[in-house]
């Protein structure tokens, strides 16, 4: 498959966030994970106010938007549990514990469900996030950690390690029952994973080299590009893919069109994550504790100090 066309077919398909569900009206806030102090840091985005520290369990890692409402999912991978936050009244609403290491989230577009990957069990979990409890799960065959699920909601990627050669693909099109397909055999050690806008392929990248690739829906890569150092994380925008590269300390935005490098901007090392959403970049500094803010052509806004260490964050609106 010609290279161009691949990505320019992604490219001219609709926009779909990360989270899987479009912001409501109202004001744009990050939801940042303070990993060693036990809370949620809501960051109000035009102006970098910090509104409020939601307190959780310990140890909030990965956070993700999700659910009717705003509900956020926040995975507390040390103690096994789940957090669901109310973004619009930054509350905590609802607590699971039915969890052995709970890793990364993808959420389903009806609103109701999301799916968590379990390390320990090896499994995908389904959650009902209106009523606050789990449902079906699969056993994935690997150490389940980053997630992405088709626009269309019926089938899940999922990376299987750090860097590892297997990707699982999961069903849901029974959504409160995943079920395995099948595994992809990546050409390097894969870490993250995100379904291309419009959902023509899915991008893969490394955690043992500087490369990425974008996979055809049979599991093939199609498309193979250089990256910066490992392990990197993408989220995708209008016509365009972020990828972060924490150990570099850079975030580069690629054309989805030819796959080249349009901007590379500097961040602090240790900022990992990365979420585009609206008209926001984020992406938090596990090492330094800080959010760099960024316009959708990869920008610098604002880099500013959350807490001593900061792994995830999400947009929502309140």
């Amino acid at each position: 498959m010609d290279r161009r066309r691949f990505l320019a077919g992604a490219a001219a398909l609709p926009f779909v966030l990360r989270s899987g569900r479009a912001l409501a009206g109202g004001t744009p806030v990050a939801l940042v994970t303070a990993d060693t102090e036990s809370r949620v840091v809501a960051v109000r985005l035009p102006d970098g106010k910090v509104l409020r520290s939601i307190p959780t369990l310990p140890g909030p890692r990965s956070i993700e938007l999700a659910g009717r409402g705003g509900l956020a999912v926040v995975c507390h991978t040390a103690v096994a549990a789940v957090t669901l936050v109310d973004a619009a009244r930054l509350s905590v609403e609802h607590v699971l514990r039915d969890f052995a290491e709970p890793r990364y989230t993808a959420a389903h577009p009806d609103g109701r469900h999301a799916y968590v990957t379990d390390s320990a069990a090896s499994e995908v979990v389904a959650v009902d996030l209106a009523r606050g409890r789990t449902l079906g799960r699969a056993r994935v065959g690997g150490w389940a950690r980053h997630i992405s699920l088709d626009p269309s909601g019926t089938v899940l990627w999922v990376g299987l390690g750090t860097a590892t050669q297997r990707l699982a693909v999961v069903d849901v099109t029974d959504r409160a029952r995943p079920r395995l397909l099948r595994h992809v055999v990546p050409p390097w050690g894969a870490h993250d994973v995100g379904w291309l806008p419009g959902g023509r392929g899915v991008w893969v990248t490394s955690g043992d080299r500087g490369a990425m690739a974008v996979f055809d829906l049979d599991g093939r890569p199609r498309v193979h590009l250089p990256a910066g150092a490992p392990p990197q994380h993408v989220s995708f925008g209008r016509g365009v893919a972020y990828v972060a590269s924490g150990d570099d300390g850079t975030l580069t935005v690629h054309d989805l069109r030819t796959g080249r490098v349009l901007r590379r901007t500097r961040v602090p090392v240790g900022s990992y994550n990365v979420q585009h959403e609206g008209s926001y970049v984020l992406t938090p500094s596990l090492a330094k504790g800080t959010l760099c803010v960024l316009d959708e052509a990869g920008r610098l806004v604002r880099d500013q100090r959350i807490a001593a260490s900061s792994h995830d964050a999400c947009l929502a609106a309140i």
